[in-house]
């Protein structure tokens, strides 16, 4: 019996769809949305951690002498240039005194004038002084009159007024003349102390007001890196820890240093802390001011404990954990976090113990139902 052209048809039709089928099927189970999600995986290691802190800095210096004249006027001559090395006292250049040395040589003149001037009061107060006595003893004697002798002593008083007012001339002029001479001597720019020239901000002929700066000098030896750490992980920081200094200019090599204070102010914007890093010696070649440095600070070691990679960290609404291998399933676990250190591994206080699996990387997102398939690496990952 023939079967009819479309019951051979629908079987030819069903003959070509079921395969197709089966296949997409395997397709979907492998690699499709239904496929397993690649997963690597961890034991829970139970050992001791050394914690560190990370921060980036800028090179700055302590002390910076800003030098420039008390008094306006035009700059006569400047010696230095930026890069030298300068010493305590040296004069590093001096503005123009226009007519302020004649100045002081008209005070030097009125100065000899207010001496001779006090020498010739002294003069008559002597004298006025010596006929006081001399009337006083003729008075005693009853060979001058009362009146006579008032005169002199009204001649005495005269004479003391008038060298007590000579003395004080000769003071103010010699005040106005030491005035003129520190001012003279002020517009000679000085070093302060040993140092860098770091800045050299205007050149002879130049018209400068009071307090502005001249020229800048640092000193080299109170080089320092103001470093900012976060404040989540800033626990520990204290004065006096050692630290690793790694310049940018010199990302091959890593200077010794120390903590030398932690800031009571810190940045409520960025949410870190500030502190001070010195160097243990001076860097040679001296890096220049404000560049970025990177500082890492060795904290004491913690005692043994559960230890996992914190890639394995993840969020689940407000609740941190990780996804720990039961049974062949990820399972969330709830974890309380401890102390971390740089190599990437977190302490855990509680949720998990040593040797338990947990899943540290997973080509997507995981959930309890999900399906995982155990790799040595995915792409894109550091394991």
């Amino acid at each position: 019996m023939k079967r009819p052209p479309l019951q051979r048809r629908t079987l030819a039709l069903i003959a070509v769809l079921v395969p197709l089928l089966v296949l997409l099927a395997y397709v979907a189970l492998r690699s499709g949305p239904l496929a397993p999600v690649a997963v690597t995986e961890t034991r829970v290691e139970s050992r001791a951690i050394r914690p560190a802190l990370f921060g980036i800095g800028t090179v700055e210096t302590r002390y910076t002498y800003r030098i420039g004249p008390t008094f306006p006027g035009r700059l006569a001559r400047l010696d230095v240039h930026v890069g030298d090395h300068v010493v305590a006292g040296q004069v590093l250049g001096e503005m123009d005194p226009v007519d302020l040395d004649d100045r002081i040589r008209a005070q030097e003149a009125a100065l000899r004038r207010a001496d001779a001037a006090l020498l010739e009061a002294q003069a008559r107060q002597s004298y006025a002084a010596a006929q006081e006595a001399r009337y006083a003893q003729l008075f005693a004697a009853r060979s001058t009159s009362e009146e006579i002798l008032a005169t002199k002593r009204q001649e005495l008083r005269i004479a003391d007024a008038a060298l007590a007012a000579a003395r004080e001339e000769r003071t103010r002029v010699g005040a106005d003349r030491d005035a003129l001479v520190s001012q003279r001597a002020n517009l000679k720019l000085v070093a302060p102390g040993d140092g860098l020239v770091t800045l050299r901000e205007a050149d002879p002929g130049t018209t400068i007001v009071a307090g502005e700066a001249v020229v800048e000098v640092i000193d080299p030896a109170s080089l320092w890196i103001n470093v900012r750490f976060d404040q989540v992980s800033a626990s520990g920081l204290a004065a006096g820890l050692p630290a690793r200094i790694v310049l940018r200019s010199r990302s091959n090599e890593s200077l010794e240093g120390r903590v030398l204070r932690i800031e009571p102010t810190a940045d409520a914007v960025t949410e870190e802390m500030l502190a001070k890093v010195v160097f243990a010696g001076v860097p040679a070649p001296l890096p220049p001011l404000g560049e970025l440095a990177e500082v890492t600070i060795d904290l004491s070691a913690l005692p043994a404990a559960p230890v996992i990679p914190n890639a394995a960290v993840q969020r689940q609404g407000k609740q941190v954990g990780v996804w720990q291998i039961r049974n062949g399933r990820p399972e969330f676990v709830p974890v309380k976090l401890g102390r971390s250190g740089l190599d990437g591994d977190v302490q855990v206080i509680d949720g998990l113990v040593e040797g338990a699996r947990i899943i540290v990387y997973s080509e997507k997102a995981l959930g309890p139902r999900s399906r995982i398939r155990i790799v040595e690496r995915i792409a894109g990952t550091s394991r």
